[in-house]
Formats: C-alpha cells, structure tokens, sequence
C-alpha cells in the first residue's frame, strides 16, 4: 500500500470518525430534552438484567425461528468487527493481513470462524428479505412502516448481504494470488466457505485478481465505516442503545403506576401529611405530557432504541380488536418528534415553541384513549422498552390539563372522587359482605 493511498484511509478514517461523534452528540441532545429521571438502584439486577437481555436476547426467544437468526447476525457482529480491526491496522500500516504471522495456524482457524458467521448472516439477511417482503409478516407490513421505515429495514439487510459477499470474495481471491505465489499474499490452508467461490476467478489473470481482492478489501472497510455512520440514522441503532435502554429498565412490578409527585404532594398537604420537608412547593408547569421535553429522558432513550419489530404491537389488545393504538407507532412518533426539536434547536430555529407538539401532530387523542394499560407491549419487547409510560403522561395530561378525556371516564372521576367509587352512590354496604362472613365463622 502506497502512502497516498495509507494517507487516503486515515482520511476517511477521521472523516467517518468525526461523523459518528457528532450524530452521537446530537442523539444524546435530543435524549435529554427530557426531564430527570433517577433511575441508578438495584445495580445488581440492573447489571442481571442488561447481560439476560441485552447480550443474552432472552425475550428474543420467544419465537424460536427469527430469534435464532437474529443470534447469528448478532454474534457475526460481535466476533466479525475483531477481523475489522485487522482491517484498519492493515489500512495505517500498509500491510497485508496483519495479524497471521503473530497468530499461525490459529488464524486459519480465526478466519473460517469469521467465514462462517459471514455466510450465516447472509443467509439470515435473505430470510428476513423474504419474511418482509413475500410472506409478509403482518407485524412487519402495518401501515406505520410505510415509507422510509420499510426501506431503512430492506437497505439494512441488503447492504450486509453485500459486505458479507466482499468478505468471501476477498478470501476467495486472496488464497488464488497466494497460490500463486503472487509476492505479499500468504496461503492459509483451506477457508471452507470462500474457497467454492475459487472456480469463479481462477480463469482471471494476475492484475485482475489484485484488482478484484483489492476491490472488495476497500469495499467492505469503507461499507462497514459507512455502516457505522448509518446505523446511528437507522432503527438498528438499538444494536447499541439496548445495552443501556435494559440497564435502566423500569424494575417496578408490572402494573404499577407511578404517581405524580406533584399530586402526592398536594394530596399529603390536604391531609395534613407533610411531604414538602419544609419547602416551599415549586410551581407545577404541567401536568402529564404534552411534549417530549415533558417526558423524562429514559421515554426519549426508548424512542431511540426502538427496533421497529412490532411485537409490542402484535400483542396490543386494542390494535388486535381494530383500534388505531400502536405501540410501536407511539414510539416512533415521539424518536420524530424529539429529531425534529433538536434540529430545531441546533439551528437557531424555535424548537419545542414550533407551534407543534408530540400530542395532536403526532399522537391522536384516539389512540391514547384506547390502551387498556395492560402491559402487553412492555412484555413483548426484546429491549424492555416501555411505551405504556408515554402513553400514560399523554392521558394524564388531556385529563387534568385540558380535561378532554371521554365523558364516560370524567363521569367515573367525578364518582370516585364524590362517592368513592366508580358509581353514582356511596358504598355504605361496600363491606356487609365481610360482616356476613364474620357471623359465619
């Protein structure tokens, strides 16, 4: 490799570099438009639970077929950026497969295991091509998909296919110029998958074959550089955000609400309870959400290390039974939201005073209205990602904001704070039951 062209890679290495820095930073400014969140205890199974979930893909499991193929990709990504450090040394140095003369038959067997993740991941990137775009799995065909969703997932898969294609192409005709006993290329003893690939070039010449491993040398680096960069636009961003989107999982039991702190407050002060700690009481901007700097800042993270899967979605009663909710939908719609505000803002532009919000130009009304709070969607996500807490700030601020929940639901307030129940009448013989019981006993 001459200078200029060790020269033009470390070019493009800073390049890519300082790309991927400043998408990081502008991912992390818009993350934290939201409000504080503490959220560091139980470090134990907070650890537990990323290394179960996050590295381990434990609720992935639930549907054998595409978990199994998923931990294919997953690990060839995982173990294949090793041989990408190769890569890059060889790129600085302007050496040639760098690490097998410190490594010896071990690297043979390095790069076959390299070669096998390879083809396995291309045959996985083909399957899911195929459960997208011919059986069409209906949680991957809904309508919030359309678009740039459908194509960033299709263009994900294609381009791996190709990197893991320059992979064996590489190899295939790295081992021929070996053969050969072209100067600066090395033979390794047999690499299983790239060397059926062999017969296709072996009728090229010598300059060619170089043109050709070259070629695809350059192509994967520069594909996996550009990847990386990618990848940070791209729902697959969850490759990296689910490690610390599972950390800070909510660790609360299923179904239990988190009260407001502000009504708690209040409510403590009518009671005589205390709970300022001698404080005055700040003022209360809002109640609930209807932006996404009303939010904290762990909705936002969700927002952005939502894979798009759906399977929150799949399992929603209310999507199930025809109604507009998506949980998917509603993620997706706050990650928008909160790109839209920081672009905003990073511009000089109005930023959250737009004359938009996430509630009404994103997420309707209708929607909301319809969960159940079952708790369905967190359950089914392989990342512990949590709309049911969106959806709830969004209620509760149509209730107690602009009091614009359905009159059915006003009518049930009003009960329970009237009567004490959700009907029209004190529940004087609410316990008469137990008394009975008591008689009986």
């Amino acid at each position: 490799m001459s200078i200029l062209t060790t020269v033009f890679f470390l070019a493009l290495l800073v390049t890519s570099g300082v790309v991927l820095f400043r998408r990081i930073k502008f991912i992390r400014t818009a993350i934290l438009l939201g409000k504080p969140e503490p959220r560091n205890d139980q470090k134990p199974t907070r650890w537990k639970t990323m290394g179960l979930i996050a590295f381990g893909q434990q609720k992935m499991f639930k549907r054998i077929l595409p978990a199994f193929l998923h931990l294919l990709i997953y690990v060839a990504f995982i173990i294949i950026n090793l041989e990408v450090l190769e890569f890059v040394i060889d790129g600085l140095t302007g050496s040639h497969r760098f690490f097998a003369p410190f490594l010896g038959s071990f690297y043979t067997i390095a790069m076959n295991i390299f070669e096998f993740l390879a083809f396995a991941t291309l045959v996985s990137c083909v399957a899911f091509l195929v459960r997208r775009n011919i059986t069409k799995v209906p949680r991957l065909s809904m309508n919030e998909l359309k678009g740039w969703p459908a194509l960033d997932a299709n263009l994900i898969l294609i381009i791996e296919i190709v990197l893991m294609l320059a992979i064996l192409t590489m190899n295939a005709t790295d081992q021929i110029l070996a053969q050969r006993g072209v100067d600066g290329y090395r033979e390794l003893g047999g690499l299983l998958f790239s060397t059926p690939l062999q017969p296709l070039f072996q009728g090229m010449g010598e300059t060619a074959l170089i043109l050709t491993e070259r070629t695809a040398w350059w192509f994967h680096i520069i594909g996996i550089l550009a990847f990386a960069v990618y990848v940070t636009y791209s729902k697959h961003l969850h490759i990296f955000l689910a490690f610390p989107n599972t950390w800070y999982s909510n660790l609360q039991p299923k179904g239990k609400m988190k009260n407001m702190d502000e009504v708690t407050r209040e409510v403590n002060l009518m009671l005589g309870l205390g709970g300022d700690n001698g404080n005055e009481p700040s003022e209360v901007s809002r109640f609930g959400a209807k932006d996404v700097n009303d939010l904290n800042w762990i909705n936002l993270m969700n927002a952005f290390a939502c894979t798009e899967c759906g399977r929150c979605t799949a399992e929603c009663p209310a999507n199930i039974t025809g109604k507009k909710l998506s949980p998917r939908k509603i993620m997706m719609d706050t990650r928008d939201r909160a790109e839209e505000v920081t672009k905003s803002l990073l511009a000089g532009g109005p930023g959250l005073e737009d004359g938009k919000s996430l509630l009404g130009d994103y997420i309707t009304k209708e929607e909301i209205n319809a969960c159940t709070t079952c708790n369905a969607c967190v359950e089914a996500c392989p990342v512990n990602i949590d709309p049911l807490s969106i959806i709830l700030e969004l209620r509760r601020y149509t209730s107690m904001e602009e009091n614009s929940s359905p009159a059915q639901w006003n009518n049930m307030f009003q009960n329970i704070e009237t009567s004490f129940s959700p009907w029209k009448f004190a529940p004087t013989d609410r316990f008469r039951w137990a008394d009975e019981l008591k008689k009986k006993s």
